[in-house]
């Protein structure tokens, strides 16, 4: 699998089991997998548990992935999305991007090995972000630190 990450929380939103099933049986061992197969349904799941990347078809009869994604990044904002879809349709690869943040477009039937490194990289991404915030809040905490000691050592 190559590098491990912290973060492996993976939730799968498609309305078609057998790819719900097929998705869980190949990344099983690697990553915890969520899978759902609406959107209300993954709202739930998001709601429930801490998903560290989140991957949705396009094509599903309530809602569309991108409108799926487009609901839940207000609430999950660094959460890394990726698309899925057996369509291409050049305004739902834009609307993907535009609307849903997504982090990657993929087309169905999915290559195994493209998807892993997909996820991968996504993981990846999302672990240097978490990585970055929390050295952002040690930067914080220790400069309020200096400043602290700073006004002591002018007021003395």
């Amino acid at each position: 699998m190559g590098e491990e990450n912290i973060y492996k929380n993976i939730l799968y939103v498609d309305d078609e089991v057998h790819n719900l099933n097929s998705f869980r049986a190949v990344f099983r061992r690697s990553y915890t997998i969520f899978t759902a197969s609406s959107a209300e349904e993954g709202r739930q799941i998001l709601k429930a548990n801490n998903i560290h990347l989140i991957i949705t078809d396009q094509r599903m009869p309530e809602t569309t992935g991108i409108e799926f994604l487009e609901s839940i990044i207000k609430d999950y904002p660094a959460v890394p999305r990726i698309l899925l879809t057996g369509y291409t349709d050049i305004n739902a690869v834009i609307d993907a991007i535009n609307k849903g943040s997504v982090y990657k477009y993929v087309q169905k039937p999915w290559s195994e090995d493209e998807l892993r490194t997909t996820i991968e990289n996504a993981l990846k991404l999302y672990n240097n972000s978490k990585n970055q915030e929390e050295l952002t809040e040690k930067l914080m905490t220790t400069n309020e630190q200096l400043e602290f000691l700073l006004r002591q050592n002018l007021l003395s």
